[in-house]
């Protein structure tokens, strides 16, 4: 990769070959998540095939042109690194209630134009809310992205949620094949071909797969050379007060998480992330947003999947992930060559899922190392705050009881931990100490009963 000394790494251009290695590399770590939306929904409202394949390849075509909004940028819209868009999973629930009970798809898209709109008029607002996020927040909010992760990857190294033979030993040995081919990339091969080692592990194992049956490509030969997503296909939008309401809790999740996922790919590749980046950031996610209500498809925002791929490659140019929304648009214009990325079995896929995103997990614990932990309550903070985060991963029913609008909140366990770190921080380290005890700020924490700019001075000596 060529660099100059006056150059950010985030801005390096490598040469086309490793180009399209790495953006295709991002492409399969976020395919599967990308295309799981549309199904869902449009198996929920028990939409026919055809339409199903249209909602995929418009999908894939948004995410596409989002990425490269968000990586390339213009005026004030896209943060400028190498951050991957895709649609958002804390929509789902609404979503399928709105489709199947207030309109059907025509009422989603309403809600979707008018939720990206108020993320665009919020972004500054949640710009100037950086400085409540000090490594402390920091670290423990990249911590429970990568453990609500996790679960994601052993569903697809078991043979994928809801597969006939989930969980069978052959679906586990060829993930764990996948996991070794991977590893062992990355420890023996030249630096080069470390850099693409999760390509190499997929490429391998699919290659293994296809002989001992594990996937099926007869869906290539079913799908269009071309297919082109136009403007509300599925009639006009509808706006209606319940559903906009409940998208409008949507969006504020997505914003929390959206702004977790790009601090986490900041401190990677060392460009902090600054209020006005985060607002632009942020702005490009709205944007995108109502292109999908436009264009047929669903909110988007930024996908954590691929944060464990830009530290565990260590590739950090922001132009492989914009090749990346290249390589989706023509996905999204060319539904056949999208068939034959789908027919990747999921069991390849989660044994390259393991490693990146327990790589997620491995950054959120060296940001904390930063951190001071002695005299403080900063152990209680990163404590309750996974807690927290991983309770919905690890119990999914255990809010099924509580309002809709407090599930789509504390169902994602990214959006509840945060929403956790950044309370409790504000608890514990802004609010004024306990009689009789000693403010004492840690390297990386904060000092007890500090104010904002202990917060702000803290965040900058970490990174």
């Amino acid at each position: 990769m060529a660099t100059t000394a006056d150059v950010h790494p985030v801005d390096e251009i490598p040469p086309v070959r490793r180009l399209a290695a790495f953006g295709l590399q991002h492409v399969l770590a976020m395919y599967a998540g990308a295309v799981a939306v549309p199904l869902i929904v449009g198996g929920a409202m028990q939409l026919p095939p055809a339409d199903l394949a249209y909602l995929i390849t418009a999908d894939l075509l948004v995410c596409g042109i989002a990425t490269l909004i968000q990586c390339v940028g213009f005026w004030r819209f896209g943060v400028r690194l190498p951050i991957m868009q895709g649609c958002t999973f804390a929509a789902v629930s609404p979503m399928v209630l709105i489709g199947t009970t207030e309109g059907g798809l025509p009422a989603i898209y309403g809600s979707v134009i008018v939720a990206g709109l108020a993320i665009m008029l919020l972004a500054p607002v949640f710009g100037r809310l950086l400085r409540f996020f000090p490594p402390l927040v920091t670290g423990t909010v990249i911590l429970i992205i990568g453990v609500s992760l996790l679960p994601v990857a052993g569903n697809w190294a078991a043979g994928g949620a809801g597969a006939a033979d989930f969980g069978e030993p052959r679906n586990l040995a060829l993930a764990a094949f996948v996991l070794a081919v991977v590893l062992g990339v990355q420890r023996f091969a030249p630096p080069a071909l470390s850099r693409v080692a999760v390509l190499i592990g997929i490429g391998v194992g699919l290659a293994v797969a296809v002989p001992f049956g594990f996937t099926d490509f007869s869906g290539v030969g079913d799908a269009d050379w071309v297919g082109i997503s136009t403007p509300f296909h599925f009639g006009a939008p509808e706006f209606r007060a319940s559903a906009i309401l409940s998208m409008l809790v949507v969006a504020l999740v997505s914003m929390t998480e959206t702004t977790g996922d790009m601090i986490a790919v900041g401190e990677l590749t060392g460009r902090k992330v600054e209020p006005r980046t985060l607002s632009d950031g942020l702005r490009a996610d709205g944007l995108s947003t109502v292109l999908g209500g436009v264009f047929n498809t669903f909110p988007y925002t930024a996908y954590a999947q691929n944060v464990g791929l830009v530290g565990m490659t260590r590739v950090r140019s922001r132009w492989v992930v914009a090749a990346a929304g290249g390589i989706l648009v023509l996905l999204g214009l060319l539904p056949k060559l999208g068939a034959v990325v789908a027919a990747i079995p999921a069991p390849v896929l989660g044994g390259a899922g393991l490693v990146m995103f327990g790589t997620v997990a491995a950054s959120g614990l060296r940001t904390l190392v930063g951190v001071g932990f002695r005299g403080n309550d900063n152990l209680t903070v990163v404590a309750v705050s996974v807690a927290i985060g991983v309770l919905p991963v690890g119990v999914p029913t255990v809010y099924e009881k509580f309002p809709d609008w407090f599930q789509t909140v504390m169902n994602s366990g990214i959006s509840a931990g945060c929403l956790s770190a950044i309370v409790l921080n504000l608890l514990f380290n802004h609010l004024p100490a306990k009689r009789g005890s000693a403010a004492v700020a840690g390297s990386g924490g904060l000092p007890v009963g500090g104010g904002e700019k202990a917060v702000e001075q803290a965040r900058e000596e970490t990174v």
